[in-house]
């Protein structure tokens, strides 16, 4: 298979996280992904759920441009749907121009054929996910290992609370934010709760499109666009609709304020010691690619475009070594009350 040409080198790079096998198990459907550096050719289609899919033609976000600079080059996630980067080019230029945004800092799209990642999102596998960092975009070009190094940095207060400090989080922030929401391709944008709050107060523009904005956790760094399946797509499957009739900002978010979203999860009771030995298990416990939509293994034989765009090229980067990658999600914690 296509995908055989790489898997060795970066299956070495993970297996010392995996579990061993009780048996002989399919690869995971992440180190399959992980392993693809390039797109493939043909029409760009979305196949699967934004969290179970993988994505076929994808065009990759060029590296540079005049208001946009990609981040962690070397995660390979630059790639999405045409519309995904038509959207990114679109709102870097528009919020330079309007918002007093000077540009954008863009995070993980997806790899070149979507799929699961070895870290940091159950998401972004369909090429509709894209992450927009909250720092503004320098005055100058990063260099590559800058790219690596420096962190998106956190729009909260420093007291442990859900709330955004208004001196890192400005009117200009929430125009960017709601210019991106206005976009009709747009299905939702997952921000953190106290981001919402501070918009659901402060804004006094049209809010027809407050709605889309979906208190979630860990999005105090950056914000997640979402959008919709797009045309020429069959096999990518909606989320549920975001209800435009309500702006959010009433119980919705009173929940997300509340203690209950941040309580530490209750301990688990241990499982009473099985008289008999447990069966051996008859598939892994983690995703294969019999798990994904049946297309997505066609996406991962499928050839790379000849020649391959210029875009989809990845630099390489000077070492000393690359930095962590941070772990993205639903991950409560407990705070101080307030």
């Amino acid at each position: 298979m296509h995908w055989f040409k790489a898997f060795a080198a970066v299956a070495a790079l993970v297996a010392s996280a995996l579990p061993a096998p009780a048996q002989d198990f399919p690869p995971p459907a992440k180190v399959l992904f992980a392993s693809e550096a390039e797109p493939s050719a043909g029409p760009p289609q979305s196949v699967g759920f934004y969290t179970k899919g993988c994505i076929a033609g994808a065009e990759a976000l060029p590296i540079d441009g005049p208001n946009w600079q990609a981040m962690r080059l070397s995660r390979n996630r630059r790639f999405g749907h045409p519309d995904t980067i038509a959207l990114i080019k679109r709102l870097s230029s528009e919020a330079a121009q309007y918002d007093g945004w000077p540009g954008l800092l863009v995070g993980d799209i997806s790899q070149p054929r979507g799929g699961p990642m070895l870290s940091g999102h159950a998401s972004h596998q369909v090429g509709l996910d894209a992450d927009i960092w909250l720092n503004p975009m320098p005055d100058r070009r990063l260099t590559l290992r800058e790219r690596e190094d420096i962190s998106a940095v956190s729009v909260l207060k420093n007291d442990g609370t859900l709330f955004v400090d208004p001196e890192k989080f400005t009117p200009a922030h929430e125009r960017l934010i709601m210019r991106a929401a206005s976009y009709p391709e747009v299905q939702r944008i997952f921000v953190h709760p106290g981001i919402k709050k501070a918009i659901c107060e402060d804004w006094t523009g049209d809010r027809s499109n407050l709605a889309k904005l979906r208190p979630y956790y860990g999005h105090h760094y950056h914000f997640h666009i979402r959008l919709f399946c797009r045309d020429g797509s069959p096999g990518c499957t909606a989320q549920n609709a975001v209800n435009m009739k309500d702006d959010g900002c009433g119980d919705h978010l009173a929940w997300w304020l509340s203690d209950e979203p941040w309580a530490p999860a209750k301990p688990v009771t241990p499982p009473k010691k099985p008289e008999k030995p447990a069966p051996k298990p008859t598939r892994p416990a983690y995703t294969i690619l019999s798990d994904l939509p049946a297309a997505c293994t066609g996406v991962l034989e499928a050839p790379s475009p000849s020649p391959l765009p210029t875009a989809a090229v990845t630099p390489k980067i000077p070492l000393p070594p690359l930095a962590p990658w941070p772990e993205i999600g639903p991950v409560p914690q407990p705070r101080p009350a307030g």
